[in-house]
């Protein structure tokens, strides 16, 4: 967890440059912004569980408890701010690039929950975010199955805090400093993958969709895959499993040995038999 937690420090550091430097010639950040830093990060609370219960506010202002975005299938969870000049943008773009890339579909084998961390942020601003990813995404039913929401500073803090998720605001900027991530939650509200930055792998974010529900959703060949492929939380990515492949490839060779066996004594016990006669 310290390593996990260092690599996203220096990658914070990025971030501010990012959200501050609108243009090639911006100015580092002052020293007193640049002391954000030391508040801002994730850390991977990896099975931890969600305040289910937290009130928030839909895309049309009302009320729901994000209980209602759970129970059956698993959830793709991302903080941003709606108004975020650059980003938050880049983070939800990407995302939407790996979601056309896989088979699974928003609102049948998985959710997407969208929370603006920023408590001044209206329903209104989000309802018009989630149309503009609605039709970038381009898949039925999807808008049943992304939701945009907003909610009070306290249920934020609620929710950010138990995921991992660190931001800070930037007087200096009027901006929020913060770091990247989408979040993969298992049906039940726990915390179970991290993905960094504004670029995610397709594969890496199928296996951890079919891992989260248990192997309920994908094909056989996911099955497989997970089996080969493990989740490393220091580098918040799925590795290929030497040993896994190792022991599969024993457990094939044992077998094509035990066939080859068993073909030799039945053909010399034929052989026999035609030698009697």
């Amino acid at each position: 967890m310290k390593i996990v937690k260092q690599r996203l420090k220096m990658f914070g550091s990025v971030i501010l440059f990012i959200v501050m430097g609108n243009s090639a010639n911006a100015q580092a950040p002052p020293m007193g912004t640049m002391g954000i830093l030391d508040d801002v990060g994730i850390d991977q609370a990896l099975n931890a569980q969600l305040p289910l219960d937290v009130t928030l506010r839909d895309e049309t202002g009302k009320d729901i408890v994000l209980r209602d975005y759970f129970g059956e299938k698993p959830v793709i969870l991302a903080f941003v701010y709606y108004e975020c000049p650059n980003l938050c943008t880049l983070t939800l773009n990407g995302l939407v690039r790996d979601l056309r890339a896989i088979p699974f579909d928003a609102g049948n084998q998985f959710n997407i929950v969208t929370i603006s961390f920023d408590p001044r942020e209206t329903p209104d601003l989000a309802a018009r975010k989630k149309q503009t990813y609605i039709e970038e995404y381009r898949r039925p039913g999807a808008a049943a199955g992304w939701h945009f929401l907003t909610g009070s500073q306290a249920a934020i803090e609620t929710l950010t805090n138990a995921a991992g998720f660190h931001y800070k605001y930037d007087p200096d900027s009027q901006q929020w400093a913060h770091a990247s991530a989408i979040m993969v939650v298992t049906p039940q509200g726990r915390m179970a993958r991290y993905f960094y930055g504004i670029e995610y792998s397709a594969r890496d974010l199928r296996l951890s969709l079919v891992e989260a529900a248990g192997n309920h959703i994908g094909s056989p060949m996911d099955r497989v895959l997970l089996y080969c492929y493990h989740y490393d939380p220091r580098t918040a990515r799925y590795g290929l499993v030497i040993i896994t492949l190792l022991r599969i490839a024993g457990a094939a060779t044992a077998l094509a040995l035990a066939v080859f066996i068993g073909w030799m004594i039945r053909r010399d016990r034929m052989a026999h038999r035609s030698y009697a006669h």
